[in-house]
């Protein structure tokens, strides 16, 4: 009997440790993030015209939760809350909207074990627009964006659960911008993000 206890007892300990030893499989981060929106709007009027829709750029908060189902292979949902952009029509500012763009991210990461572990991602953002304040009212956009996001940077340890990451992410984001009724444009603002932050492994 006492062999028995010894042994169980001996078995617990071993799997309390290894309990121990393994990484919490949860990773926050918080970024500072600069949206670089792009300049690809169609002409306001059509082929032939030069004026275009421009989202202005900004620098905003981000809160990131991770999940590891694996070392290597993990989820992001990267959050915020919704930011007001100025719109301008060749070069002269129309209105203001603002969107709420969450993004659900698999990654892969190659060197979890390092101190340098980059990563790759891809996944999909679903962006909502509000207060949509163009041309006093008379403009609007016609439906919310559903569109693909791809992203690749790196953990740098600080020490076994604080890091500091380096992110960047290319994500679609469009939508048709109507003017009393009519579609005038299709604007794409279709970012890039770059981001710095901490993170925090539990």
């Amino acid at each position: 009997m006492s062999k028995t206890v010894a042994a169980v007892l001996a078995a617990l300990t071993l799997m309390t440790g290894n309990a121990m030893a393994q990484e919490s499989p949860w990773l926050v981060r918080v970024r500072a993030v600069h949206i670089d929106t792009a300049d690809k709007s169609d002409p306001v009027g059509g082929v032939g015209a030069s004026d275009r829709i421009h989202v202005s750029n900004k620098t905003i908060p981000e809160f990131d939760v991770s999940y590891f189902f694996t070392k290597n292979i993990a989820t992001e949902l990267i959050l915020t809350y919704p930011q007001k952009h100025d719109v301008s029509l060749d070069g002269a500012n129309i209105g203001t909207i603002k969107h709420l763009p969450p993004t659900l991210t698999v990654q892969y990461h190659f060197l979890p074990d390092a101190s340098f572990r980059p990563y790759v991602g891809a996944g999909v953002n679903y962006t909502t627009f509000s207060k949509v304040n163009l041309l006093g009212g008379a403009g609007s956009l016609e439906h919310d964006s559903f569109g693909l996001a791809l992203q690749a940077g790196a953990d740098v340890a600080i020490d076994k659960n604080w890091s500091i990451n380096f992110d960047i992410k290319k994500v679609q984001i469009r939508s048709d911008v109507m003017i009393s009724g009519a579609k005038a444009s299709r604007v794409k603002v279709d970012p890039v993000l770059l981001g710095v932050g901490i993170g925090y492994r539990f």
